[in-house]
């Protein structure tokens, strides 16, 4: 799985002089990987998970594990920051994927939360991976998932400053009012993971909607000052 909106090729691949280059076998095997991963860490925890465990889920040999990840570790922070790029891969995919243009900025926003929540319904043992067993699994990889939300955060204030001016939206006040928004969804997706509350993560929509232009409606609309 490359990342979140990739799921794993398990089709067969041609042997012999049809044999595709081994860069694509590599990328196929790293996918698979990943999906193992995800289940494994999902299923046991990351400290009780094993490189054996990830291998035997995917279907491979040890061997074929530590040929792309160090240990155990390693495949946990690759892990992460291939579902990282997934998440805004799918909120951009969301935004800009429709056949027609949003008419407004609360249509656009509304497009990317809705992405992001059918990505991450999509593949529940990634999201549990990247917002909850992240949060656990010691400094490095608490250091890399403030990171990724970090960059994601200013993903947000590009998006915002680049689009909301155009379609006469309030652009955030600064860097903080984005962190928090990224950090209510983040807890609101973790919370439902962690409890079942709501059974579809998807119901969350009209909460993260309310959060971002709540947010929002306290900041400044282009050229006028702020309050």
């Amino acid at each position: 799985m490359a990342d979140l909106t990739s799921p794993p090729d398990d089709a067969p691949l041609p042997r012999g002089r049809h044999a595709p280059p081994l860069e694509v076998r590599v990328r196929r095997q790293r996918s698979r990987l990943f999906a193992a991963a995800a289940a494994v860490f999902a299923r046991h925890g990351y400290g009780e998970a094993t490189a054996e465990a990830i291998a035997r889920e995917a279907g491979m040999s040890k061997a074929t594990f530590y040929e792309h990840f160090a240990n155990k570790e390693e495949c946990f922070l690759a892990l992460l920051e291939a579902a990282g790029n997934g998440v805004v891969r799918a909120m951009l995919a969301g935004a800009d994927g429709a056949a027609e243009p949003a008419t407004g900025y609360q249509e656009l926003v509304t497009r990317s939360i809705r992405a992001l929540l059918q990505t991450l319904a999509a593949h529940p043992l990634e999201a549990r991976t990247l917002l909850v067993e992240g949060a656990a699994a010691g400094p490095r990889a608490a250091q890399r998932r403030d990171e990724m939300l970090d960059a994601l955060t200013r993903w947000l204030v590009h998006e915002n400053a680049a689009r909301a001016p155009r379609l006469g939206a309030p652009v955030f006040a600064d860097e903080h009012d984005a962190a928090t928004v990224v950090g209510g969804i983040v807890e609101a997706v973790s919370r439902h993971l962690r409890t079942g509350r709501p059974a579809d993560v998807r119901d969350l929509e009209p909460t993260l909607l309310r959060l971002v232009f709540g947010v929002l409606s306290q900041a400044r609309a282009p050229g006028l000052p702020a309050a």
